[in-house]
């Protein structure tokens, strides 16, 4: 079955050149023209990707989101924005997006970004399952679900993979740029920034569990002690 976009623009030009555009690079992408109608579609359909502007009318990109996490965790997202602010990019990450792009933007570039994040996903549906013991917690990183007695958490798709790299390199050293290139495929500022902020969303997973900790090495990386 061919992958299926959820595009909310409000920008309705820009709009339809993304529709088109994506229609044919073979996805199946529906247009909706603000955040509130978007919603309504979300909930009646099935979608592989939401590329989501973040200024637009009856709901913003941010709110959009949040609701479309609380139906779907998993669903990976783009925010396209016109806004350079970095408190906003971060805004994004913090809400758990899997990328972003500024506007104005080559078609070629976010292609190559939808696809980056969709061989993803289809490798991490293919990869068998892997377990971690950290402390009381188990970490199933293919359902991509922290556990702890008959309780559970949903993560997101940064924060399995963040967490799995730091499992895969326990005790040890896990390089800054190394964990950029592997996750968001470029080390530059606004991904270093998001990075700290899933790592302090990580933190606060195991902040009562006093056997598991996550270190900043500083000017290399990070450290995850068990």
């Amino acid at each position: 079955m061919p992958t299926k976009i959820l595009l909310a623009e409000d920008d309705a030009n820009l709009g339809e050149m993304l529709k088109n555009y994506l229609t044919v690079k073979s996805f199946e992408t529906d247009l909706y023209e603000d955040g509130l109608k978007a919603l309504e579609g979300f909930r009646k359909n099935r979608y592989d990707l939401c590329i989501l502007d973040v200024m637009m009318p009856a709901m913003d990109g941010f709110k959009l989101a949040q609701e479309i996490r609380a139906v779907n965790k998993m669903i990976p997202i783009i925010f396209l924005t016109a806004r350079s602010m970095k408190d906003d990019v971060l805004e994004g990450f913090k809400i758990g997006a899997d990328d972003y792009i500024t506007k104005p933007f080559n078609m070629d570039e976010l292609l190559f970004r939808i696809e980056a994040i969709m061989r993803r996903v289809k490798t991490d549906s293919t990869t068998p399952p892997l377990m971690y013991v950290l402390g009381k917690y188990t970490f199933d990183a293919q359902k991509q679900i922290l556990q702890w007695d008959d309780e559970s958490h949903k993560l997101t798709t940064k924060e399995s993979e963040l967490l799995k790299l730091l499992c895969d390199n326990a005790n040890q050293i896990l390089e800054r740029n190394y964990a950029l290139k592997t996750i968001w495929e470029d080390d530059n500022y606004f991904n270093a920034r998001s990075m700290d902020v899933y790592i302090t969303k990580l933190r606060k997973y195991f902040k009562d569990e006093s056997t598991v900790e996550i270190l900043n090495v500083h000017g290399k990386g990070f450290k995850l002690v068990l």
